[in-house]
């Protein structure tokens, strides 16, 4: 009995000893993964700070945070932290989520709601590089954003959500995202004669969508914007892709400590600094690029307005700006390219569809060569990147 007794009044004291333990761990992971945010944030060249952290269970709040330079802080407010774990591959963060911010002066105000990042992860230095080299996450949102000036709305985006799944396995990072709505109001351009052309063609108050998707490969460097498309409502889709190799994990690693050398002694000279970035810049390899435009009834606005303010017919105007074209891209010293592009926006004109322009040479092309182009001969570079024109594809 007596025995039994003791263990009995043991066991108050052995919880709480336990349930301390654990309370400190997790303290521990929690402060040690916010001071780890602060580092991956200095390693971009900024500074994150805030005025305290709350710990409860695997749970953390910054207070008053501010990110920015040492001279120009911006507050965020505070920061949560829900569900930090320790991982191999880093500090793990269910979920982050940021207090409704609203930064600005007398004259405009930035606001911003519903910031939540999800499945973060702060890698550590033998594992950055295989997540692009900051900051990992499967999802970022923003309910809504907006831009006051004098107290009319100029831009606001809503419902913009990206996400992106982490390199396994020798599969590629991918990336993806939407903005399911923007606005942009250019009523408040002053100037008259800018006024009358936004009218015209129907541009005093944009709406639209964006979206967006690619992946990167860290074994090769390949790094890929598949799409971006921005929709501008009652006007056209202007998309655009790019395609670039060596941007591996050595490369961001090289990158990320020339940029830490030059925050160390921002007041110093860094032209050191600053020559070896650009030697670095030279590692990369151009594969190919391309800027699509998709009409839906700009052109013909654009045509209209022209004739109008001029006199003319819109089929003058577009006969007009075929017979210029040809003085405008002899400057490029390609005739090849010059006779297609000429074809190419006749069609256009006459027919408006979608008018795309790539950059797509034979082989990939380093960076080196490229600027050896635009240094020696610029007349050159239409034919090392392949550039071509086409219509109504």
């Amino acid at each position: 009995m007596n025995l039994s007794y003791r263990h009995m009044r043991a066991l108050p004291l052995s919880f709480l000893l336990v349930t301390t333990s654990l309370s400190g761990a997790f303290a521990d992971t929690a402060g040690m993964a916010a001071e780890r945010l602060k580092e991956i944030v200095q390693m971009q060249g900024a500074i994150l700070e805030w005025d305290r952290i709350d710990i409860r269970g695997d749970d953390a709040v910054l207070v008053n945070v501010r990110a920015g330079t040492a001279d120009d802080k911006l507050l965020i407010g505070d920061v949560a932290l829900n569900g930090v774990s320790n991982t191999a591959e880093g500090y793990l963060i269910k979920e982050i989520v940021f207090d409704p911010m609203e930064v600005g002066d007398e004259t405009s105000t930035v606001s911003i709601d519903d910031a939540v990042m999800a499945g973060v992860l702060l890698p550590e230095d033998s594992q950055i590089d295989q997540f692009g080299g900051s900051i990992f996450y499967e999802k970022a949102s923003i309910g809504s954003m907006s831009v006051t000036v004098s107290d009319d709305e100029v831009v606001s985006l809503s419902d913009f959500v990206t996400r992106m799944t982490a390199p396994a396995n020798g599969e590629p990072m991918t990336y993806s995202g939407s903005a399911d709505k923007f606005y942009l109001n250019l009523t408040v351009v002053d100037d008259e004669d800018q006024q009358a052309v936004l009218a015209a063609l129907d541009l005093e108050e944009v709406t639209g969508s964006l979206s967006f998707d690619g992946y990167w490969q860290p074994t090769d460097g390949r790094f890929v914007l598949s799409h971006y498309d921005t929709v501008v409502d009652n006007a056209g889709t202007f998309g655009l892709t790019f395609d670039m190799g060596g941007y591996t994990p050595a490369f961001l690693a090289s990158l990320r400590e020339l940029q830490a050398q030059i925050a160390a002694n921002p007041d110093g000279d860094t032209s050191s600094q600053g020559l070896a970035i650009l030697g670095l810049m030279q590692q990369l390899i151009f594969h190919s690029t391309s800027v699509k435009f998709t009409d839906a009834s700009l052109t013909n606005k654009l045509l209209n307005y022209l004739a109008e303010t001029q006199g003319m017919k819109p089929t003058d105007i577009a006969n007009q700006a075929k017979a210029v074209l040809p003085f405008l891209l002899g400057q490029l010293g390609n005739a090849e390219l010059t006779a297609e592009a000429m074809q190419a926006v006749g069609k256009f004109l006459d027919d408006p569809k979608n008018l795309t322009v790539r950059a797509a040479p034979s082989a990939p092309v380093p960076f080196a060569l490229l600027a050896a182009d635009v240094m020696s001969d610029p007349k050159k570079l239409t034919k090392t990147l392949g550039v071509t024109v086409t219509a109504n594809d």
